[in-house]
């Protein structure tokens, strides 16, 4: 499998960064997971504007143009012609010839770029739904960035495979925020309630799909604070990401949402992101691009 590193594709094996690398000593770097269904990238546009949001944020100039990304990301693709998979892209600040807490004047960045298989959702948990729990948000102020730094995603991750859950919902002054690895949404007296974009969560692109996709079906919705108490009282709970796509919460902290199965609500969103991804991919495969 050929990956691509700092200008150049080799093999995965053959892929070394310097051990003085910022992103190996400071976690100091971004990335993005895109992920690709028939070969074709799925809202790149949406994802590489996502990306720029986060070097930006970090005091990075991005190290390539959206054409020259979309070139490797697509050479990559090429490899497993046709299959869905998903890209996995970083760029760290790079090597320095020391190790220095401020942002050193000279250093250019590491960018690497690789495409594995992306794993289906699994049907009996799409069936029956997923168990999750609270924890709470240990993070920093800046969660709006996608930043390699995710000690604290990880131990939220854990904690919720300790309790027998997939995923962890966050939570930060009382407020449920997002997943340790996702958004979420819940829905009350059919509406889809979700936490307002902020510092403390991560713009999810899966996430603006839902509201574009529930605006254009005449769903009602709303953003705003979620209390972590009106979360545990909701008819449904979904998580969203690019590759848990929307996956319905049966179980909360050991309780059953509301009957404790995937409810209609969730059926019809889930049913309009199949539906748009067919479509989408429809207009890629015909056009032969994004």
């Amino acid at each position: 499998m050929l990956v691509y590193l700092n200008g150049d594709f080799l093999p995965l094996e053959q892929a070394r960064v310097p051990v003085l690398d910022r992103g190996f000593l400071f976690g100091d770097g971004v990335y993005e997971v895109i992920p690709a269904y028939g070969g074709r990238p799925f809202r790149l546009t949406e994802h590489l504007r996502r990306l720029n949001h986060s070097l930006g944020a970090v005091r990075m100039e991005a190290p390539l143009e959206n054409d020259q990304w979309r070139q490797i990301i697509q050479r990559l693709l090429d490899q497993r012609m046709g299959e869905d998979q998903q890209i996995y892209l970083q760029v760290t600040r790079g090597a320095y010839d020391k190790r220095l807490h401020a942002i050193p004047e000279e250093v250019h960045p590491t960018v690497f770029v690789m495409a594995t298989p992306l794993t289906p959702r699994d049907p009996a948990l799409v069936e029956q739904g997923i168990a999750v729990v609270t924890v709470e948000d240990i993070r920093w102020q800046r969660c709006d960035i996608k930043a390699i730094t995710l000690l604290a995603n990880i131990l939220a991750q854990q904690s919720a495979r300790d309790a027998g859950a997939h995923e962890a919902i966050l939570v930060r002054d009382g407020l449920a925020t997002e997943g340790s690895a996702s958004n979420f949404f819940l829905v009350k007296k059919s509406v889809i309630l979700t936490p307002p974009k902020s510092n403390h969560l991560l713009p999810g692109i899966t996430r603006d799909l839902v509201l574009e996709l529930a605006e254009k079906a005449d769903l009602p919705w709303r953003e705003r604070e979620i209390p972590v108490a009106e979360l545990r009282e909701a008819d449904e709970v979904w998580v969203t990401s690019s590759t848990k796509e929307v996956m319905p919460v049966s179980r909360l902290d050991g309780q059953a949402v509301a009957n404790g199965k995937p409810g209609p609500m969730w059926k019809k969103m889930d049913a309009l992101y199949a539906e748009y991804k067919a479509q989408l991919q429809q207009r890629l495969k015909d056009s032969g691009h994004e």
